[in-house]
């Protein structure tokens, strides 16, 4: 997210309306507008490599898989936010065309611009989200995966993954090795990487 764009006050219904006629997306928060800034390559090929992960794993079990052009709706009402990938296996969000509301599993591929809202203000909306279960955090320029799950006891737990792992996402009880989620994906040209490598 970046900063907000002047734009008069929108209601919820005024924003659902307004936003798909827009040519770049933004969210949404209390009245407010926020373009979404870009992202490089890698971040695409992750976002990519962890939808297709899932789709392949859940194909025919009658969940709804979706990328980053889904918005998620904290409430009815908003906020809406864009992550890179989600699933829902809530029937509500059978049939929702405009945003999902019911997601299990929310992923984010973090950018160095946006990192520290996906990991503070975001994730805390996030987790007013009742069928919220699972938060994959996925760095776009080192191999490196942060898990956080909400155990039995309502306590949201951090697992990290390094190269070499297997990664398990329990929400929806699927098990990959690190490498394919960086498949294909060239780290050594994003800016992060050179600089960390100089």
């Amino acid at each position: 997210m970046v900063s907000s764009v002047q734009q008069p006050y929108l209601s919820p219904q005024a924003y659902l309306d307004w936003e798909p006629l827009q040519r770049d997306r933004y969210e949404y928060i209390d009245g407010e507008v926020y373009a979404m800034a870009g992202g490089t390559l890698p971040h695409s090929e992750i976002a990519v490599n962890l939808t297709a992960l899932l789709k392949n794993h859940l194909r025919g079990r009658g969940c709804r898989v979706l990328g980053s052009d889904a918005k998620i709706g904290i409430t009815d009402n908003g906020p809406f936010f864009y992550a890179d990938g989600s699933v829902t296996w809530d029937g509500r969000d059978r049939t929702a065309l405009k945003f999902c509301r019911y997601p299990c599993l929310i992923a984010e591929v973090l950018s160095p611009g946006t990192e520290a809202y996906d990991r503070g203000g975001k994730f805390a909306q996030y987790r007013r989200i009742e069928s919220f279960q699972e938060y994959v955090l996925v760095s776009s320029d080192r191999i490196t995966v942060e898990i956080f799950c909400l155990n039995d006891r309502g306590k949201w737990e951090l697992t990290p993954y390094a190269q070499g792992d297997d990664i398990y996402l329990s929400s929806v009880d699927l098990r990959f090795p690190m490498e394919q989620l960086y498949d294909d994906v060239d780290l050594a040209e994003s800016p992060t990487a050179e600089s960390s490598l100089a």
